[in-house]
């Protein structure tokens, strides 16, 4: 995937740039990172707007602080170098919050919790858990944690397959150069279609959080309260059923438990 583009705003206009070494509450806009390519989530059209859930909920927060907003993409490989950097004030980009990204950057949520699954194609038999993909071909995507989960964390004998996107995993599933596909189940949700499914299998917690620079408690804060309006005030329901609705998933409406900014 290209480098993280500037892309005129997808639904708010920018007024400044960002800087590294400052709260966010200092700022009279916010660039946030976003996903490019994933349906349902975060996708850039050819006129440059972003769309999906992340993007939705990270507009919503935006208002809350009363902040204009514009976005990037935020590739999986580079989230943490556009916190760190400064190019992006926050990320709202399926960014699973673990233990080693919380040494590299901090996290204002989770605003949603979804759950590891596995894609295979249609016709393909033999895969009804994440177990049984042992001895066979699974994408692994640069910068993404997914393929740890299986590989490292269940100690399954799998084939890695380098790719660059979820996106390109997903073709390459449908052309036959991997057998599997296996991350969060919103994602997998927007790439399930003909000629593919899901095992519908979950076997982990992602727990989505917001990336922000480390030491900035008070943004944190403030986007953690934004997140608690969020679900009490109806709009996360109105925004997981406006997205995946017809996926079929058992989807959560309540405020999922935060990991605190200090």
């Amino acid at each position: 995937m290209a480098a993280a583009t500037a892309t005129v705003a997808a639904l708010v206009p920018l007024a400044a740039s960002c800087a590294a070494g400052t709260s966010i509450l200092d700022k009279d806009s916010l660039v946030v990172g976003v996903k490019a390519d994933q349906p349902n989530l975060g996708v850039k059209a050819p006129n440059g707007r972003y769309s999906g859930f992340d993007v939705d909920v990270a507009t919503y927060i935006a208002s809350k602080l009363g902040k204009q907003v514009r976005f990037l993409t935020a590739p999986s490989a580079q989230r943490e170098n556009m916190i760190k950097s400064g190019e992006v004030d926050l990320v709202v980009a399926t960014y699973s919050i673990t233990a080693e990204r919380k040494t590299k950057v901090s996290f204002a949520g989770p605003y949603y919790v979804a759950h590891q699954d596995t894609l295979v194609r249609a016709g393909q038999s033999g895969v009804s858990n994440v177990r049984d993909l042992r001895d066979r071909k699974l994408c692994q995507v640069t910068g993404s944690n997914s393929w740890r989960r299986v590989k490292e964390e269940r100690k399954i004998p799998v084939t890695l397959v380098p790719s660059a996107s979820y996106s390109e995993c997903v073709e390459d599933l449908r052309s036959g150069k991997v057998d599997a596909v296996s991350t969060d189940d919103l994602i997998l949700t927007g790439f399930a279609a003909s000629g593919t499914k899901i095992v519908n299998a979950p076997f982990s917690d992602e727990r989505y959080g917001i990336g922000i620079r480390t030491g900035d408690v008070d943004g944190c804060e403030a986007v953690n309260k934004a997140i608690t309006e969020m679900y009490q005030d109806g709009t996360a329901k109105r925004l997981l059923q406006k997205w995946f609705a017809k996926s079929g998933l058992a989807l959560t409406y309540t405020v999922p438990q935060f990991e605190g900014c200090g």
